[in-house]
């Protein structure tokens, strides 16, 4: 009995997944890629940002231990 209720719960699950994808407004691919290449840039200009204050600190604190 318990395995037939299992299946339904299951099965009811999924469609309310797939209800809810039909939902979801995909982005053209102009909008995309627009998107994609924003978060290319903001994560090569952060990580370029902590590299710089990284090598920053590093020297400073060499200067303070030598």
């Amino acid at each position: 009995m318990g395995e037939t209720k299992e299946k339904t719960q299951k099965k009811s699950w999924f469609k309310g997944l797939k209800a809810e994808f039909k939902k979801v407004i995909w982005p053209d691919k102009e909008t995309l890629a627009k998107q994609t290449t924003a978060v290319v840039a903001a994560s090569v200009f952060l990580g370029a940002v902590i590299t710089v204050i990284d090598v920053i600190l590093k020297y400073g604190i060499d200067l303070l231990v030598k």
